[in-house]
């Protein structure tokens, strides 16, 4: 149980509440997990990364009573509902989701909504809640972190796992920059969706146990391989340690997905780039979306036309996306009443 938000009072010393804010949040890739077996205590571990291109717009602003336009909107409605439950608030408020993530690809759609959602009506209403507490009362990153981090940082980000007892939210133990000339090759397969929910649920509990032996591999390989050499931008050893790990967790998941892959066709495709030169390939989360890492956007272009050269292939939609290297984008629109020496920062942008 969490306890009520206790906004602050209205006083004169508290600075003019925001006429709008808007949140920009990017999508995420999760990248595996490294501990699934859990044995000294913590369990899962996650890897993730911020992509630019693909994200989440939310803009709140106040209104009569509580109204919910856009994408995903019953999503959002429910978002703000609990918030305002939780603080006792009355207040109306009018969000908008100008644009969002499509659900149940691995692109965390539903962390970046409930953490734009929430962010914007915290910024707005002037409750005092940060992301991770945020996150916490919207049920989000319990298992992983990856998408939190995300949010609050960008780029590469480890999480260090759910601690065995308690509801705190896994840890951010590592963040580092990706070099900007890499790219992420995305596959999207429009026929197929990831599992979540109570299916997601399901899945984990009827898994068999992962092999103690597996997780002080994967352990040993994030540490001493894959952090190392992407500090030292040395993109074959780090994509070699990735596809490692996404290949043993991914044969680990397979009864749940049908294969290592969800998507037979992502399956092939990334067959192909990984013979092809990828410096990485495999699948962010429960799919289906599948990735392939290329050392520049010229070599992602050349692997996308090794897809587009395979007739199979064409049922896919790939994309190609940099690191989002910053967090969250959170601008602030002070309404006009305010002094004028307010007025000429009426935009101010933070990371959130």
């Amino acid at each position: 149980m969490h306890a009520m938000i206790r906004p602050p009072s209205s006083s004169s010393a508290h600075p003019a509440q925001p006429g709008c804010v808007r949140v920009s949040a990017p999508a995420r890739l999760h990248l595996g997990f490294f501990d699934l077996h859990g044995g000294l205590g913590r369990s899962f571990g996650s890897l993730g990364v911020a992509v630019e291109g693909l994200g989440t717009v939310v803009s709140a602003r106040r209104a009569a009573g509580l109204e919910v336009q856009g994408e995903q909107a019953r999503r959002a409605r429910d978002v703000a509902q609990a918030l305002l439950r939780d603080a006792g608030l009355t207040d109306g408020v009018r969000l908008q989701v100008e644009q969002a993530l499509p659900e149940h690809v691995g692109l965390g759609s539903g962390t970046q909504l409930s953490l734009a959602v929430g962010t914007a009506l915290a910024r707005l209403l002037r409750l005092p809640l940060d992301t991770r507490e945020l996150a916490a009362r919207l049920d989000r990153g319990r298992r992983s972190g990856i998408g939190i981090g995300a949010f609050d940082h960008g780029g590469f980000v480890v999480d260090g796992g759910r601690a065995p007892q308690g509801d705190a939210l896994p840890p951010l133990i590592a963040r580092l920059q990706v070099p900007p000339a890499w790219r992420w090759v995305l596959l999207f397969d429009p026929a197929h969706q990831g599992l979540s929910g109570g299916a997601e649920k399901g899945a984990f509990a009827a898994l068999p146990r992962f092999a103690q032996r597996h997780a002080e591999r994967l352990c040993r390989l994030v540490l001493m391989q894959l952090l190392p050499s992407l500090a030292e931008a040395d993109i074959d050893a780090f994509g070699a340690a990735l596809t490692e790990l996404q290949d043993c967790v991914g044969d680990h998941f397979a009864p749940a997905q049908g294969g290592r892959y969800a998507s037979a066709t992502v399956g092939r495709a990334l067959d192909l780039l990984r013979r092809s030169g990828a410096a990485a390939v495999g699948q962010t989360s429960w799919g289906p979306t599948g990735f392939a890492l290329a050392a520049s956007a010229q070599h992602a272009q050349r692997l996308l036309a090794e897809l587009q050269a395979d007739p199979e292939l064409r049922g896919l939609q790939p994309s190609v996306c940099a690191t989002r290297a910053s967090a969250a984008r959170v601008e602030v629109l002070v309404p006009e009443a305010v002094p004028q020496r307010a007025q000429s920062a009426a935009f101010a942008a933070w990371s959130a």
